[in-house]
Order: C-alpha cells, then structure tokens, then sequence
C-alpha cells in the first residue's frame, strides 16, 4: 500500500499547522485594529477559510502568518467599506495595511510593543473575575483549545466552555471598552497576565493531546514574552519569578525526549543536552526577583518558589546529585502559602524521594481522597510510580493503566502502558 497522500491534503495539514500557530498573534493584531474581540475572530476565521482556498491552487505561502494577517485585513477593509458609519475606521485600517505603523503612538504611550501582550492585558479586564480573565485569554489570545484549558485547571470541559459564554456575554451587557490599559493600569491586570503566559508555557511544555509531547512554539512564546515583561515592570518581583521558572523548565526541552518521539523522564535525562545559557538566564532572573522582593518587603511569590525548586534540579549534575530535602522544603513553603492538590502532588514526589514510596504514598492517598483530581492522569502516573516501588505490582499496573486512558497525548500515553506491561 503507497504512503503517498494527494498534495491537497498536505497543504491542508499545513493550512492547520498555520492556523493553529498563527492564531494568537492573528487574533491580537486584529482586535487592535478591529476594537473587539468577535470581530476579530471572524476576521481570522475568514482568513482560514481564505487559505484553505487558494493555497492548494497556488501554493504555500513563504510566510503563512503573514499571508493570513494580510487577507485578514482586506476582508476587514472590504466590511467597513460595505458601513459608511465606519468611514473613519476605513481610512485607519486602510492606512495600516499599506503602512503596517499604525501602533507606533500607542506603543510609545504604554510601552508594550508586543501585538500578543498588548492584547493580554486587554483582555485581562478588572471587570471579569480572575478566573474568567484568565480563561478568556488562553482561549481567545492564546489560542488554547477548550479541552488545554480544562486540562491546567483540571476542571471539565463543560466548565470552561461556560466560562467563556459568561465573560463574553459581561463584556457585551456591560459594553466593556477593551482598550489597552496605561502604565498605571498595568499593575491591577499582572497576576491574570502572569498566569496566562505560565499556563501557556506549560501546555507546549506537556501537551495535552496529539503525536508531541512538546510543541515548542508555545514555549517559545511564552519565554518571549517573560522576558518583555521583565524589561517592562522591573518591580515586579512575581514578572522575574516567572521568567526564572520559564528559562529553567525551558532549559531542559530537548532532553525530554529521544529521537523517536519517546519520553525520557527527568531523572533519565541526558543532562548534558540540558541548555546551560537558558540556566544561567534563570538563575539571573531567580536572583532578581529576590532582590526586588526584598526591597519590597515581601517574600517569594509562587513563580519564584517553583524556579527555586527548577533550580535545585539545575544545580544536580547527575539525577544522584538531587537535594531532594531542599525541594521539599520549597514545596512545604509552596503548600503552605499557594496550596493546590497539584502542589500537594508534587510534594508528595519529593517527599518519597527522601523518605521513602510509603511516604509519599501516603500523601498522594490523601490527594485521591479529595476527588478534585479524580480525572488528572499524572495522579495515577505518580501513584502508579511509588506502588510499583512498593512492591505492590498489580495496584501499580492498574493505576498505569489508569493514567493511560486520562491522556490524550500519544507519547505519554505510551509511556505509561509500557510501564503498566512490564509489571503485567
């Protein structure tokens, strides 16, 4: 049987590759211009139905993302040109498309001459709660799917799909201006922001569903825009914390997994693939953020507790190496003052670490008791690793298996039936 596919379902898959890369940037560049989100969306939408047209007639483009804002901003000029009571809009975006300067004023006024940022502390508005802000963000910014979205809070898909319904029908009832916020606004919308970027960086980190379990792309993104924002608030001890944990998380990227797309878990890694530049550029950042705590008066935030524990891993030259009493000290601090089942999770692994499966079983059992992670998968991958430790072979296979049916990511999921099949 030929592996050969019709070229039009190559440029298909490339239309979605686009579509799905291209889609924050598309999005934040046409609400800037466009002044709502809806509109913009529709804008983007139009420009996906464009490609799917034409770029199996006349090929890829040599910049997808490019081709996709320019269609984007023809369909936009040729609806305002069918509403005169949008002339002056015309003339505006008109000019943009031949210019592509339009956002020089404004960025000189505010200081975020990133389209993704601008349109993230837009769209954090203090008039929606924090969790709708943050969800609305990932979805319509950051372009994450409903099912990513439920994934990082662990909640059902259901859930977040209510979410956004309720924030978008608040931004029309209460005609909510979404307008890029000045440099004394910034402040009040940081924290939704921050944790949009960290939720972003952590589904191209482990992604939630498909052949990769990293898509770097995402990560990248969010890395950059860190690092914008710690030249924009250098007061802002939490803007340094996160961009440590990012640069630290990022620096072990290509040792995560092997040249068959297989997973290489952390203590497994090669850590001479691990990149020494993004650590020394975590550690600078790490230092940073308890500088400006310190002048603050305020201890570590979360982001900074979780790069010092990224940090630890750094230091360790081989997996042996591992302060583990170090890191769970940090997580004991981490419960203690942001407490989260994830966190407990997480504490639990480097409890067992230093003192042995059982007791970090012990808390893990305590997690489960809770039900809140009834559906997270790493619940059972974690429980799975310390019974099998335990010698209690058919628990752990059972709770491998487990794991295996909650992922919907094909190099995890089979990581873990690997694992269940050799304690079969």
């Amino acid at each position: 049987m030929s592996d050969e596919r019709p070229p039009g379902e190559w440029v298909g898959r490339a239309v979605e590759a686009a579509w799905r890369i291209e889609w924050p940037q598309l999005v934040a560049g046409l609400t800037r211009l466009a002044g709502d989100i809806d509109t913009a969306e529709e804008l983007a939408q139009d420009a996906h139905v464009a490609a799917l047209e034409q770029w199996p007639r006349d090929g890829i483009p040599s910049n997808p993302g490019g081709w996709l804002m320019r269609t984007a901003k023809r369909r936009a000029v040729d609806r305002i040109r069918r509403d005169l009571t949008f002339a002056r809009k015309l003339s505006l975006l008109g000019n943009d498309l031949l210019t592509e300067q339009r956002s020089g004023a404004m960025d000189s006024e505010v200081g975020i001459t990133d389209d993704l940022l601008r349109m993230m502390f837009t769209a954090c508005h203090p008039a929606l709660s924090r969790m709708s802000q943050v969800t609305l963000t990932l979805r319509m910014v950051g372009g994450l799917t409903v099912e990513e979205i439920s994934r990082a809070y662990v909640v059902p898909k259901s859930a977040v799909s209510q979410r956004i319904v309720r924030a978008k029908r608040t931004i029309k009832t209460e005609r909510l201006l979404f307008e890029v916020p000045g440099n004394e606004e910034l402040a009040g919308r940081l924290a939704a922001v921050l944790e949009v970027i960290y939720l972003i960086f952590n589904e191209g980190y482990a992604s939630t569903s498909g052949q990769e379990w990293v898509r770097a792309e995402l990560c990248e993104d969010a890395l950059r825009l860190a690092r914008i924002l710690g030249g924009l608030l250098p007061g802002e001890p939490e803007v340094h914390g996160l961009a440590a944990l990012l640069e630290l998380q990022a620096s072990r990227v290509r040792a995560r997994s092997d040249d068959a797309n297989r997973l290489v878990l952390l203590p497994d890694q090669d850590r001479t693939r691990w990149d020494r530049l993004l650590i020394r550029r975590g550690f600078a950042a790490l230092g940073r953020a308890h500088a400006v705590a310190r002048q603050r008066g305020v201890g570590p935030g979360s982001y900074a507790l979780q790069a010092a524990i990224a940090a630890a891993h750094a230091m360790a030259a081989t997996a042996q190496d591992t302060d583990w009493r170090r890191i769970a000290g940090l997580y004991a601090v981490l419960a203690q003052r942001f407490p989260s089942p994830i966190v407990e999770l997480n504490r639990a692994v480097a409890v067992a670490m230093m003192h042995g499966p059982a007791a970090g079983l012990e808390l893990v059992d305590a997690v489960a008791a809770t039900g809140v992670l009834d559906g997270y998968h790493l619940l059972y991958a974690v429980r799975g690793d310390l019974l099998a430790r335990l010698g209690r072979t058919a628990e752990a296979r059972a709770a491998f298996l487990r794991a295996g049916e909650l992922t919907a990511n094909l190099a995890e999921r089979s990581l873990l039936l690997d694992r269940a099949a050799i304690l079969e």
